[in-house]
């Protein structure tokens, strides 16, 4: 199948234009009329994962691996030298960020890992109505994305409405009109502002809680004729 079909397709799935103004979706790597017989699923792009790719493979990621502009290719530097070794190997890549936020993966965390329904959405904010108290949440949270610790600003002892947005969501907490507000990268001056408008904090990870990009779009690309495969991406972040 031809690289531009593939694109179209996802476009459909989760249309592009629906990006925030800062992010990057879209094709990063590659020739739109390249023929594609294997897609490879995963958060980001490291070394040891492109090394392990068949040539010619497409690559769809989460995260652009061309974020800002670039202003020099040094493939000495980050992100140049990877995309050097794309090049080499023929690997296509597309990203799917911010748009598949919006269209998928925030509802998916909500309904499918929490196990609670949506009753509002607004852009990247889901909200779930969980009506308990905030340890016994808390606990259920870090079961579901299976982290090695939680760190939470706790403002209320009981917990009504909950808001959430997988990834790095701190920039949203003005507007976030909730109890409890679940998302990733949580750093001292956000629990410091979160703490002055009474809302509760629980960090859930970044990379946990965009762990689930590739199972849900490998359930949409399944049935494309094509191998569909999901990898082993890792936390770059160990605990110890």
């Amino acid at each position: 199948m031809k690289l531009n079909k593939i694109y179209d397709l996802l476009d459909e799935l989760s249309p592009f234009e629906l990006q925030e103004k800062w992010d990057n979706s879209g094709l990063m790597v590659g020739d739109s009329s390249q023929d594609i017989d294997k897609i490879v699923l995963s958060i980001d792009i490291d070394e040891a994962l492109i090394e392990s790719l068949d040539k010619g493979t497409l690559l769809i990621t989460h995260h652009p691996i061309i974020f800002g502009g670039l202003k020099e290719i040094d493939f000495a530097k980050y992100p140049a030298n990877l995309v050097q070794k794309m090049i080499k190997k023929d690997i296509a890549n597309i990203s799917m960020h911010t748009n598949f936020d919006k269209t998928h993966l925030n509802d998916f965390v909500v309904s499918e890992i929490l196990g609670y329904d949506i009753v509002e959405k607004d852009g990247f904010v889901a909200y779930m109505d969980v009506n308990e108290s905030f340890d016994i949440f808390v606990s259920k949270v870090t079961k579901a994305f299976n982290l090695k610790q939680t760190k939470v600003v706790k403002c209320s002892d009981m917990l009504g409405r909950v808001a959430l947005t997988t990834g790095s969501g701190c920039s949203l907490i003005d507007t976030i009109k909730a109890d409890c507000f679940l998302t990733g990268d949580i750093k001292y001056h956000d629990a410091m502002q979160a703490k002055s408008l009474n809302l509760s904090l629980i960090d859930i990870g970044h990379y946990e809680s965009e762990y689930f990009f590739a199972q849900i779009l490998h359930n949409h690309l399944k049935n494309l004729g094509l191998e569909v495969i999901i990898s082993s991406s890792e936390n770059p972040f160990t605990y110890i």
